[in-house]
C-alpha cells in the first residue's frame, strides 16, 4: 500500500494519511501480440531472436514466450538474461505441435506471432504485421519477407500436394508486389489471430513434429480466408542444419504426420495407404528402427500416433 498526504482544513492537524491500493498505482499494460518461439538446443539462435524482439517498436505491448523442449544446452536459462520474457520449460521434446499448443494456450494477446529461433525481426516487423492483420478481415495470417544475411530471398511458398508426393514444391516470391497470397508459407514467421487457432480447436496433436503448419494452411483455405506475405516487411533468416535430420524416429514422425494429414483431408484409406508406402520405402533402405516406429505409430516424443 502506498500513502499520500493531503491537507484537511477542518482539522487542527492539517495533514491526514490515505492508503491507496497498490493495484491502483500501476496500470497493467496488456500485450497486443504474443511472439511464440519453440526451441530445442538452440540457445545461440534463441538469444539472437529474443534480442531482436526486445528492440521491437511498441515493445511494451509485445509478449515474448519461449517454449523450451527439454534442451540440454543453456536455452532453458535464457529468462535469467531476458527478464521480460516468459519461459515455458517442457520435460522432454514433445514435438512442435504440442509445444505450439502449450504456447498458444499460455499466450495473453489476441494476435499470435509464431517465430523460428532462426529468424531475426527488424524493429518494425511485429507492429507492421499486426497493422496488416487487424485491418483486413479476409486475412487469417500475415508474413514478412525472409532474407538471408547476404540479402538473398529465403521465403518460399509451398504446394502441399507436391510436398506429399516428394516433388519440388517451392515457389519463389514475386518481391515486386505489394503483397503475395500464399498457399503454405510455413511457420518460420507467421502472425495470426488467437481466435482463429481456437476456432480450429488448436493444432491437431495427431501431428508430432511436422505437418501442423500445413494443416494450418489448409484450415485457412477451408475457412475461405487468406495468408499474405508483404515484401516491404522484412526479417532475416539464419540458415542452420536440422539437428533431427537423418534420425530414424524423426523421419518416422514426419511420415506419420504426412499420413495423418492425408487421412484427415483425403480419407482414412488414403492415409493408411500413405503410411504403408512409407513402411515399404523404409524397408527398401533397411531402416529397421524407422520401420518399427512407422508400424507402431511412434511419434518423436515416444507416444503413439492416433
Amino acid at each position: 500500500m502506498a500513502e499520500v498526504r493531503r491537507r484537511d482544513a477542518r482539522r487542527e492537524d492539517p495533514v491526514e494519511t490515505i492508503a491507496i491500493p497498490q493495484e491502483e498505482q500501476e496500470e497493467t499494460i496488456e500485450p497486443k501480440v504474443s511472439a511464440i518461439l519453440i526451441g530445442f538446443n538452440q540457445a545461440v539462435a534463441l538469444r539472437r531472436a529474443i534480442q531482436a524482439l526486445e528492440r521491437s517498436h511498441d515493445r511494451e505491448h509485445l509478449e515474448i514466450l519461449v517454449v523450451d523442449c527439454g534442451s540440454h544446452d543453456e536455452s532453458s536459462q535464457l529468462d535469467s538474461e531476458f527478464e521480460g520474457i516468459t519461459m515455458l520449460r517442457l520435460p522432454m521434446h514433445l514435438g512442435a505441435t504440442r509445444a505450439m499448443n502449450i504456447g498458444t494456450r499460455t499466450a495473453k494477446a489476441g494476435l499470435l506471432f509464431y517465430l523460428s529461433p532462426n529468424v531475426e525481426v527488424a524493429p518494425d516487423t511485429v507492429i507492421k504485421l499486426a497493422e496488416r492483420l487487424e485491418t483486413d478481415p479476409d486475412v487469417a495470417g500475415v508474413c514478412p519477407l525472409l532474407s538471408g544475411p547476404d540479402g538473398r530471398v529465403v521465403s518460399r511458398d509451398h504446394r502441399i500436394r507436391a510436398m506429399l508426393a516428394g516433388q519440388e514444391s517451392s515457389v519463389e516470391i514475386d518481391t515486386a508486389k505489394d503483397c503475395v497470397e500464399m498457399e503454405h508459407p510455413g511457420l518460420d514467421a507467421l502472425m495470426t489471430r488467437k481466435q482463429f487457432i481456437k476456432s480450429m480447436n488448436y493444432f491437431d496433436e495427431r501431428y508430432g513434429h511436422s505437418w501442423s503448419d500445413a494443416d494450418l494452411a489448409m484450415q485457412v483455405r477451408r475457412a475461405q480466408k487468406k495468408i499474405k506475405l508483404y515484401p516491404s516487411i522484412r526479417a532475416t533468416f539464419y540458415d542452420a542444419p536440422d539437428s533431427n535430420a537423418g534420425d530414424p524416429l524423426y523421419e518416422a514422425d514426419r511420415a506419420l504426420g504426412a499420413a495423418a494429414f492425408v487421412g484427415k483431408y483425403d480419407g482414412f484409406f488414403a492415409g493408411l495407404m500413405f503410411r504403408i508406402g512409407a513402411i515399404f520405402r523404409a524397408l527398401g533402405r533397411l531402416q529397421f528402427r524407422q520401420i518399427g516406429a512407422l508400424v507402431s505409430g511412434q511419434k518423436l516424443d515416444g507416444s503413439q500416433a492416433m
